[in-house]
């Protein structure tokens, strides 16, 4: 994948709607920090999990999804231990108990190669945002303590709590 294809990937998730990403300030009376939860809450006992034979072949629950959200899967697929790394600020690791991005996307690697994805991602722009932000950088050479460091000081305001991601 091409460094243009994928900052245009990144651009694109900005407009998928997320699950956690508006600040207190900007919430309306609609969309109060309460409701989001209730609402995040309420997708995360939904996720869907699909087992594929491999990394390389996607689950079914992406065939309807947008050319950018199936990109950002497999991307997120081939960089495990970015993401591994990466914390998510969606409330996942609260409600879904994920312990970094990289759950969002991939629930289990099985020792014969078989992974099962988990739907979270689709229906989370923060999740997607997050993923993207982070390989794009890693392609442009940044260190992981970069990206993570970059990651927590974009979300440390007007989002969930940070999953329980390790330090780097």
């Amino acid at each position: 994948m091409t460094k243009s294809r994928f900052i245009t990937i990144v651009l694109a998730t900005s407009m998928i709607s997320g699950c956690g990403n508006e600040s207190k300030e900007s919430a309306g009376s609609e969309n109060t920090e309460t409701t989001q939860h209730e609402e995040h809450q309420q997708h995360t006992l939904a996720d869907k999990r699909e087992e594929t034979e491999s990394s390389d072949t996607l689950p079914s629950f992406l065939i309807d999804k947008p050319e950018d959200m199936q990109l950002i899967y497999a991307a997120a697929a081939k960089h495990q231990a970015l993401l591994e790394n990466i914390p998510c600020y969606c409330g996942c690791g609260k409600e879904a108990k994920h312990q970094n991005n990289y759950d969002c996307f991939i629930f289990e690697n099985k020792e014969n190669g078989s992974v099962t994805w988990d739907d979270h991602g689709t229906k989370c722009g923060v999740c997607l945002e997050i993923a993207a932000q982070a390989v794009v950088d890693y392609n442009k050479g940044k260190s992981i303590e970069d990206i993570r460091q970059e990651i927590d000081d974009k979300y440390k305001e007007g989002y969930a709590k940070p999953t329980p991601t390790p330090e780097v």
